[in-house]
Formats: C-alpha cells, structure tokens, sequence
C-alpha cells in the first residue's frame, strides 16, 4: 500500500475528453502519438510508473486549460505491437488536485499536483455504499442499455463488488466530459452511484434543461 509520502509531487498528465480514471479501477489505453509514447516511456523509469489521467475543460482543445482534479494510474501491464504503439494498462491509485503545469522543454504536458483531500483513495479496501439497492439499480441500468443498444455480462454485473460496478459505469458509460468529471470528483461511493443513476435517468428522459448536477 502507497502513502501520500510515497507519491511525487510532479507527474506527466495525459489529457482525454471523456477519459477518467478512478482508484482501484483499470483503464486501457492505446499508446500511439509520439510525444505520449515518450511519456509512457518516461513513467517505466521512475519508481511509481505514474501516469496522470485528467480531462481538458469544456470548450478547450489542445494544450489549453486543464480540469482541477484527475486520478493518477500505476502502469500495470503492457504490450508493445510491431510498429510501435503500446496497448497500456492504468490501475487507478489516487486523485490529484493540479497546483501548476510545469514549463519546459517535455513533448508531453507535467504538472506539479496535490495529493491531499483524497487519503481514501490508497486504501487497499473497497468502498461500500451502504443505501445501495442492487435490485433497483440494476433494473434501471437494464432499461437504459436497451435504449442505448448496449449489451452486457449480465452476471458478472449482478456479482460485481460495489465499488467495482459503480466505479466501472461511472468510466465507461458515455456522458459528456462535464458528468464524466462530477462522477470522478464524487467525494465517496455513494455520492458516485446517486450522481450516476440521476445521469442514467436523464437520459431515458431524452434529457432536459435543467442542470442535473445540482
């Protein structure tokens, strides 16, 4: 188990719309461009092979400005194909608050950030939610995916660990980056799920006006 004394206080970020990561969850990625190529190349030679995932803000693009808070991600396993590319695997260890992009001369984006505020994230031990009713959820989820057209393991969903099924959707459902960074920014399990089930219903609504996240 890490620390927050154990983590560093600079780390490379890798902007992705859409993107999060959450701790103790696993994110693919598929390494191509250069510049984050050198960046994954980069994380293998430091201790705590880190890599920072964090969203763009809404309406930027590019090297502009960045979310407060991303989650950092131990690379756990990966592969390299014949031309190069690498197929990466992050295991989600604990949010950040960024404190500055540090300048200079890397082809990839770094930035001084603060582990403080997210001690529960390193625990080793799953969040429970203690109100979370499986039932409901997962008959709710089942009308929202036949009105996506999406398909499941429906098995392995109803056996899933709390954590592991919220934290899972709330990475791999599609919403747009404003939800996606409510969801990664949840202070606990359970403000995850009821933030995630009022997205899921606003969909089957057809959406609305209204600012769901208030």
């Amino acid at each position: 188990m890490m620390h927050i004394a154990d983590l560093p206080d600079t780390i490379a970020v890798f902007p992705l719309p859409r993107a999060i990561l959450l701790p103790r969850a696993r994110l693919p990625l598929h390494i191509f461009e250069p510049r984050y190529l050198q960046m994954f190349e980069d994380a293998l030679k430091t201790p705590q092979r880190l890599i920072g995932m964090i969203q763009p803000c809404a309406g930027f693009g590019g090297a502009e400005a960045l979310q407060a808070i991303g989650c950092a991600g131990r690379v756990t396993q990966f592969s390299e194909t014949e031309d190069g590319r690498y197929m990466v695997t992050l295991s989600g260890l604990s949010r950040f608050r960024i404190l500055g992009e540090v300048t200079g001369f890397s082809p990839y984006r770094r930035c001084d950030v603060s582990w403080s505020g997210f001690d529960r994230d390193l625990g080793t031990a799953a969040e429970t939610d203690a109100e979370f009713d499986r039932d409901d959820f997962l008959a709710l989820l089942e009308r929202f995916f036949v009105a996506q057209g999406l398909s499941t393991d429906w098995d392995s969903l109803k056996e899933a660990e709390d954590e592991l099924l919220i934290n899972s959707l709330s990475m791999l459902l599609e919403f747009e980056p404003e939800d996606k960074q409510a969801l990664l920014e949840a202070p606990c399990l359970a403000t995850r799920r009821r933030t995630l089930v009022t997205l899921i219903e606003f969909s089957l609504r057809g959406g609305a006006d209204e600012d769901i996240l208030q």
